[in-house]
Protein backbone atom coordinates (compact mmCIF):
# COMPACT_ATOMS: atom_id res chain seq x y z
CA UNK A 1 0.00 0.00 0.00
CA UNK A 2 1.49 3.15 -1.31
CA UNK A 3 0.33 6.56 1.32
CA UNK A 4 1.41 9.75 1.05
CA UNK A 5 -0.51 12.14 3.09
CA UNK A 6 -1.89 12.58 7.00
CA UNK A 7 -4.05 10.51 8.98
CA UNK A 8 -6.16 12.08 11.73
CA UNK A 9 -5.29 9.37 14.34
CA UNK A 10 -7.68 9.77 17.38
CA UNK A 11 -4.76 8.42 20.39
CA UNK A 12 -6.17 6.93 23.06
CA UNK A 13 -5.16 6.40 26.68
CA UNK A 14 -2.39 4.70 27.91
CA UNK A 15 -0.30 4.70 24.05
CA UNK A 16 2.37 6.80 23.37
CA UNK A 17 2.84 8.93 20.66
CA UNK A 18 5.16 6.46 19.77
CA UNK A 19 3.42 3.18 20.20
CA UNK A 20 1.00 4.68 17.94
CA UNK A 21 4.03 5.19 14.88
CA UNK A 22 5.27 1.10 15.64
CA UNK A 23 1.09 0.55 15.19
CA UNK A 24 0.85 2.15 12.14
CA UNK A 25 3.98 1.26 10.55
CA UNK A 26 3.25 -2.22 10.65
CA UNK A 27 -0.73 -1.60 10.41
CA UNK A 28 0.12 0.40 6.85
CA UNK A 29 3.57 -1.26 5.86
CA UNK A 30 5.22 1.89 5.34
CA UNK A 31 8.78 3.03 6.91
CA UNK A 32 8.42 6.45 6.02
CA UNK A 33 5.94 7.91 8.55
CA UNK A 34 5.73 10.26 11.50
CA UNK A 35 3.88 12.06 14.18
CA UNK A 36 3.05 15.62 14.28
CA UNK A 37 3.50 16.48 18.45
CA UNK A 38 3.84 14.42 21.30
CA UNK A 39 0.80 13.88 23.53
CA UNK A 40 1.44 11.82 26.55
CA UNK A 41 0.28 8.25 27.47
CA UNK A 42 -2.80 9.30 29.72
CA UNK A 43 -3.73 12.49 27.52
CA UNK A 44 -6.45 11.61 24.41
CA UNK A 45 -7.28 13.30 21.25
CA UNK A 46 -5.87 13.98 17.61
CA UNK A 47 -2.33 13.05 16.61
CA UNK A 48 -1.90 14.31 13.10
CA UNK A 49 0.58 11.45 11.17
CA UNK A 50 2.24 11.91 8.06
CA UNK A 51 3.26 8.71 6.25
CA UNK A 52 5.29 8.89 2.70
CA UNK A 53 6.13 12.27 1.44
CA UNK A 54 4.24 13.99 3.90
CA UNK A 55 6.69 13.23 6.35
CA UNK A 56 8.61 16.24 4.53
CA UNK A 57 5.77 19.08 6.13
CA UNK A 58 5.48 17.26 9.39
CA UNK A 59 7.18 20.70 10.85
CA UNK A 60 4.81 23.01 9.22
CA UNK A 61 1.48 20.76 11.04
CA UNK A 62 3.73 21.31 14.44
CA UNK A 63 3.96 24.62 14.07
CA UNK A 64 0.41 24.79 13.73
CA UNK A 65 -2.13 26.12 16.97
CA UNK A 66 -3.79 23.58 19.20
CA UNK A 67 -6.64 23.24 20.96
CA UNK A 68 -7.60 21.29 23.87
CA UNK A 69 -9.57 20.35 26.47
CA UNK A 70 -8.31 20.35 30.36
CA UNK A 71 -9.64 19.15 33.88
CA UNK A 72 -7.57 20.52 36.57
CA UNK A 73 -8.40 19.72 40.68
CA UNK A 74 -7.71 22.06 43.17
CA UNK A 75 -5.61 21.28 46.96
CA UNK A 76 -2.75 19.49 45.68
CA UNK A 77 0.46 20.11 43.74
CA UNK A 78 1.79 16.97 41.80
CA UNK A 79 5.79 16.21 40.90
CA UNK A 80 4.91 15.69 37.21
CA UNK A 81 2.04 18.23 37.41
CA UNK A 82 -1.12 15.21 36.65
CA UNK A 83 -2.84 12.93 38.34
CA UNK A 84 0.32 10.08 37.58
CA UNK A 85 2.42 11.76 39.50
CA UNK A 86 3.69 12.03 43.60
CA UNK A 87 1.55 14.69 45.76
CA UNK A 88 4.20 17.28 46.82
CA UNK A 89 2.18 19.52 48.74
CA UNK A 90 -1.47 20.37 49.49
CA UNK A 91 -3.03 23.30 50.19
CA UNK A 92 -6.09 25.04 52.59
CA UNK A 93 -8.39 27.11 50.30
CA UNK A 94 -11.34 29.40 49.85
CA UNK A 95 -13.54 28.98 46.77
CA UNK A 96 -14.17 32.02 45.19
CA UNK A 97 -15.92 31.76 41.36
CA UNK A 98 -15.15 34.69 40.48
CA UNK A 99 -11.34 34.50 41.86
CA UNK A 100 -11.05 31.46 39.85
CA UNK A 101 -12.16 32.71 36.70
CA UNK A 102 -10.55 36.07 36.99
CA UNK A 103 -7.36 33.93 37.18
CA UNK A 104 -7.83 31.66 34.03
CA UNK A 105 -8.66 34.87 32.15
CA UNK A 106 -5.23 36.65 33.15
CA UNK A 107 -3.48 33.81 31.52
CA UNK A 108 -4.84 34.69 27.83
CA UNK A 109 -2.10 36.46 25.46
CA UNK A 110 1.37 35.53 25.58
CA UNK A 111 3.15 34.56 29.10
CA UNK A 112 6.87 33.22 30.13
CA UNK A 113 5.92 29.11 30.94
CA UNK A 114 8.64 27.09 32.71
CA UNK A 115 8.58 23.57 30.79
CA UNK A 116 7.82 20.85 33.14
CA UNK A 117 10.78 18.41 34.47
CA UNK A 118 8.39 15.25 33.08
CA UNK A 119 8.67 16.86 29.37
CA UNK A 120 10.42 15.44 25.96
CA UNK A 121 12.69 18.36 26.12
CA UNK A 122 16.32 17.97 26.23
CA UNK A 123 19.24 19.23 28.10
CA UNK A 124 22.51 18.17 27.36
CA UNK A 125 21.58 15.57 25.20
CA UNK A 126 18.78 14.02 27.74
CA UNK A 127 15.14 13.84 27.48
CA UNK A 128 13.62 15.94 30.95
CA UNK A 129 11.77 13.16 32.09
CA UNK A 130 14.71 10.97 31.57
CA UNK A 131 16.34 13.20 34.12
CA UNK A 132 13.13 13.37 36.15
CA UNK A 133 12.93 9.67 36.48
CA UNK A 134 16.19 9.41 37.99
CA UNK A 135 15.19 12.47 40.65
CA UNK A 136 17.23 15.13 38.91
CA UNK A 137 15.97 18.58 38.56
CA UNK A 138 18.14 20.74 36.40
CA UNK A 139 17.57 24.43 35.34
CA UNK A 140 15.24 25.55 32.72
CA UNK A 141 14.37 29.05 31.10
CA UNK A 142 10.73 30.08 30.96
CA UNK A 143 9.47 30.41 27.24
CA UNK A 144 6.63 32.89 25.86
CA UNK A 145 3.81 30.68 24.92
CA UNK A 146 0.46 32.17 23.57
CA UNK A 147 -2.69 31.09 24.93
CA UNK A 148 -5.79 32.37 22.26
CA UNK A 149 -8.48 32.01 24.35
CA UNK A 150 -9.62 29.60 27.73
CA UNK A 151 -13.74 29.15 28.00
CA UNK A 152 -14.61 27.92 31.30
CA UNK A 153 -16.60 24.96 30.55
CA UNK A 154 -17.71 23.80 34.22
CA UNK A 155 -16.09 25.06 37.54
CA UNK A 156 -16.76 24.13 40.96
CA UNK A 157 -15.30 23.91 44.40
CA UNK A 158 -12.99 20.97 43.47
CA UNK A 159 -11.44 21.82 40.28
CA UNK A 160 -12.58 22.94 36.80
CA UNK A 161 -12.65 22.36 33.32
CA UNK A 162 -11.89 24.00 30.37
CA UNK A 163 -10.83 24.55 26.97
CA UNK A 164 -7.87 26.12 25.57
CA UNK A 165 -6.40 27.37 22.08
CA UNK A 166 -2.97 28.07 22.20
CA UNK A 167 0.20 27.98 20.42
CA UNK A 168 2.82 25.26 19.50
CA UNK A 169 5.09 24.38 22.54
CA UNK A 170 2.11 25.07 25.76
CA UNK A 171 2.35 22.68 28.47
CA UNK A 172 -1.15 22.45 29.71
CA UNK A 173 -0.25 20.47 32.60
CA UNK A 174 1.94 23.69 33.64
CA UNK A 175 -0.68 25.50 32.52
CA UNK A 176 -2.74 23.94 35.20
CA UNK A 177 -0.19 24.00 37.64
CA UNK A 178 0.49 27.78 37.11
CA UNK A 179 -3.47 28.65 37.57
CA UNK A 180 -3.59 26.87 40.87
CA UNK A 181 -0.77 29.09 42.06
CA UNK A 182 -2.02 32.18 41.15
CA UNK A 183 -5.04 31.61 43.24
CA UNK A 184 -3.05 29.85 45.70
CA UNK A 185 -5.41 26.72 45.37
CA UNK A 186 -2.91 24.87 44.37
CA UNK A 187 -4.02 22.30 41.15
CA UNK A 188 -2.66 19.64 38.77
CA UNK A 189 -4.02 18.53 36.10
CA UNK A 190 -6.63 15.45 35.96
CA UNK A 191 -7.70 14.56 32.22
CA UNK A 192 -6.59 16.24 28.37
CA UNK A 193 -7.85 15.98 25.22
CA UNK A 194 -6.24 17.71 22.22
CA UNK A 195 -9.25 18.50 19.72
CA UNK A 196 -7.36 20.08 17.35
CA UNK A 197 -4.25 20.65 15.73
CA UNK A 198 -4.21 23.13 12.66
CA UNK A 199 -7.04 22.08 10.56
CA UNK A 200 -7.59 18.53 11.60
CA UNK A 201 -10.34 18.14 14.70
CA UNK A 202 -11.21 15.47 17.10
CA UNK A 203 -14.69 15.13 15.38
CA UNK A 204 -12.89 13.54 11.61
CA UNK A 205 -10.01 11.64 13.94
CA UNK A 206 -9.80 7.36 13.93
CA UNK A 207 -8.71 5.23 16.25
CA UNK A 208 -6.08 3.00 15.25
CA UNK A 209 -8.81 0.14 15.18
CA UNK A 210 -10.41 1.76 12.71
CA UNK A 211 -7.79 2.43 10.76
CA UNK A 212 -6.59 -0.93 10.86
CA UNK A 213 -10.51 -1.96 9.69
CA UNK A 214 -9.92 0.66 6.91
CA UNK A 215 -6.63 -0.72 5.33
CA UNK A 216 -8.56 -4.09 5.44
CA UNK A 217 -11.28 -3.17 3.22
CA UNK A 218 -9.07 -1.11 1.29
CA UNK A 219 -10.81 1.98 2.82
CA UNK A 220 -8.32 3.77 3.69
CA UNK A 221 -7.35 6.33 0.80
CA UNK A 222 -11.00 8.20 1.78
CA UNK A 223 -9.42 9.08 5.20
CA UNK A 224 -6.05 10.28 3.95
CA UNK A 225 -5.23 14.24 3.24
CA UNK A 226 -3.15 14.27 0.16
CA UNK A 227 -0.06 16.82 -0.17
CA UNK A 228 -2.48 18.76 -2.75
CA UNK A 229 -5.23 18.84 -0.61
CA UNK A 230 -3.26 19.86 2.60
CA UNK A 231 -2.20 23.12 1.44
CA UNK A 232 -5.34 24.05 -0.89
CA UNK A 233 -5.48 27.08 0.90
CA UNK A 234 -1.92 28.44 -0.93
CA UNK A 235 -1.25 30.08 -4.36
CA UNK A 236 -0.25 27.63 -6.86
CA UNK A 237 1.58 28.13 -10.06
CA UNK A 238 1.54 25.04 -13.12
CA UNK A 239 5.00 25.41 -14.97
CA UNK A 240 5.05 25.00 -18.86
CA UNK A 241 6.78 21.38 -20.15
CA UNK A 242 9.79 23.65 -20.69
CA UNK A 243 10.49 24.24 -16.98
CA UNK A 244 9.38 20.85 -15.94
CA UNK A 245 13.11 19.77 -15.61
CA UNK A 246 14.25 23.10 -13.54
CA UNK A 247 10.90 22.39 -11.35
CA UNK A 248 11.93 18.51 -10.48
CA UNK A 249 15.67 19.43 -9.84
CA UNK A 250 14.61 22.32 -7.11
CA UNK A 251 16.25 25.19 -9.41
CA UNK A 252 15.55 28.91 -8.62
CA UNK A 253 12.40 29.92 -10.33
CA UNK A 254 11.49 33.56 -11.47
CA UNK A 255 7.99 34.57 -12.67
CA UNK A 256 6.41 38.71 -13.52
CA UNK A 257 4.58 39.41 -10.21
CA UNK A 258 1.40 39.54 -12.39
CA UNK A 259 2.17 35.25 -12.70
CA UNK A 260 3.41 35.13 -9.31
CA UNK A 261 1.71 38.13 -6.87
CA UNK A 262 2.78 37.95 -3.69
CA UNK A 263 5.25 39.55 -0.54
CA UNK A 264 8.59 37.81 0.34
CA UNK A 265 8.39 34.50 2.09
CA UNK A 266 4.85 33.72 0.29
CA UNK A 267 4.99 30.24 -0.23
CA UNK A 268 3.47 28.66 -3.27
CA UNK A 269 2.08 25.03 -4.54
CA UNK A 270 4.55 24.65 -7.47
CA UNK A 271 2.96 22.00 -10.19
CA UNK A 272 4.58 20.20 -13.28
CA UNK A 273 2.94 21.15 -16.56
CA UNK A 274 0.94 17.28 -15.87
CA UNK A 275 -0.88 18.72 -13.06
CA UNK A 276 1.54 17.07 -10.30
CA UNK A 277 2.24 18.48 -7.49
CA UNK A 278 5.90 18.87 -7.20
CA UNK A 279 6.77 20.54 -4.16
CA UNK A 280 6.48 23.94 -2.04
CA UNK A 281 8.69 27.20 -3.22
CA UNK A 282 8.95 30.01 -1.42
CA UNK A 283 8.98 33.86 -2.48
CA UNK A 284 12.57 34.91 -1.43
CA UNK A 285 13.59 37.91 -2.87
CA UNK A 286 12.50 40.41 -5.58
CA UNK A 287 14.50 41.06 -9.32
CA UNK A 288 12.96 44.46 -10.44
CA UNK A 289 9.21 43.43 -11.47
CA UNK A 290 9.53 39.52 -10.91
CA UNK A 291 9.11 37.58 -7.66
CA UNK A 292 12.14 35.33 -7.41
CA UNK A 293 11.06 31.77 -5.70
CA UNK A 294 13.18 28.98 -4.26
CA UNK A 295 12.13 25.36 -3.32
CA UNK A 296 11.40 24.95 0.08
CA UNK A 297 9.96 21.51 0.33
CA UNK A 298 10.21 19.06 -2.68
CA UNK A 299 7.99 15.88 -3.31
CA UNK A 300 9.57 14.52 -6.24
Amino acid sequence: MQVNGVINVYKEQGFTSHDVIAVLRGVLQVKKIGHTGTLDPDATGVLPVCVGKATKVADLIMGSDKEYVASLAFGSETDTQDASGKVLRRFDYQYQAEAVQAAVASFVGTYEQMPPMYSALKVGGMKLYELAREGLEVERKTRPVRIERIDLMHQDETGLTMRVRCSKGTYIRTLCEDIGRKLGYGAHMTSLERTASGPYRVENSLPIDTIRQLVQTGSLAECVTDLNSLFADLPYKQVIAAEDGMLRNGNYLTYPMRDVPGQVGQLYRMITSDGALAGLYRITEVVGEKNRLRAYKMFV
